[in-house]
């Protein structure tokens, strides 16, 4: 008698713990490499106060930083909620839906932050692609890569609609354009730039390829309810 063909599989949970891990790690590397300037950031920010902390990118960086606790402990009674009512993979979509969050508000926050001339200089636009690339150097370029870097991780894992790169593609371009077009409207006294759209979707769409392992196939897992026995024949 085989008696390991009667012990139930593991729990599969290797895959969320997986990601978790990648993004304790990434953090942790975002914090050492800017640790000078958050701590410059820190007083204010523990201080509670608005302007030097929430209107400075350094004071956002370090904010998201300080609630990552905050999003796993979302991320986990979303998780347990989800276990029990029986619904699979409970934790790789509770960590898709706080990661899309917690990973991109702080940077379109960042990217609709007013300059000095806001509500006074008019909207200004640079149509042309590639321009703007020479200028951006490569603190700029990364930054730009990661605007949407989250959305496009975690989408495809939390939308079976959306597991296709070519389709978050689609949707880090459809964000981007969407905040150009506020900077402009609103005369924040920024550049809305067509090469900020084409590395906002390339950092997306990079992103989502990163994940296909773990991505939300409509054969796979068409709803959040459990499925079926099937009753064995013969």
């Amino acid at each position: 008698m085989n008696h390991d063909a009667s012990l139930p599989p593991p729990p599969r949970r290797t895959g969320g713990i997986l990601l978790l891990g990648l993004a304790v790690v990434g953090l942790a590397g975002v914090a050492f490499i800017l640790r000078k300037p958050l701590m410059m950031s820190a007083p204010t920010c523990m201080a509670g106060r608005w302007h030097g902390c929430y209107d400075t990118f350094n004071g956002v960086v370090l904010m998201t930083l300080v609630t990552l606790p905050l999003a796993v402990l979302v991320a986990w009674v979303l998780a347990r909620r989800r276990r029990a009512a029986g619904v699979p993979s409970a934790w790789r979509l509770s960590l898709a839906e706080v990661g899309m969050v917690h990973g991109t508000v702080p940077w379109v926050w960042m990217i609709l932050m007013p300059g000095a001339g806001a509500g006074v200089v008019p909207g200004r636009v640079s149509l042309v692609p590639l321009r703007d690339l020479v200028t951006m150097g490569p603190l700029g370029i990364v930054g730009n890569l990661l605007v949407f870097a989250s959305l496009g991780l975690f989408a495809p894992m939390r939308f079976a609609a959306l597991a296709s790169v070519p389709r978050v593609l689609a949707l880090g371009a459809g964000c981007s354009a969407l905040v150009e077009s506020a900077q402009y409207v609103l005369w924040l006294d920024r550049v809305s730039s067509v090469d900020d759209v084409l590395v906002n979707a390339a950092g997306a769409a990079l992103a989502a390829a990163a994940s296909r392992r773990w991505w939300r196939t409509a054969e796979r897992a068409p709803s959040d309810g459990p499925r079926p026995a099937l009753a064995s024949a013969g």
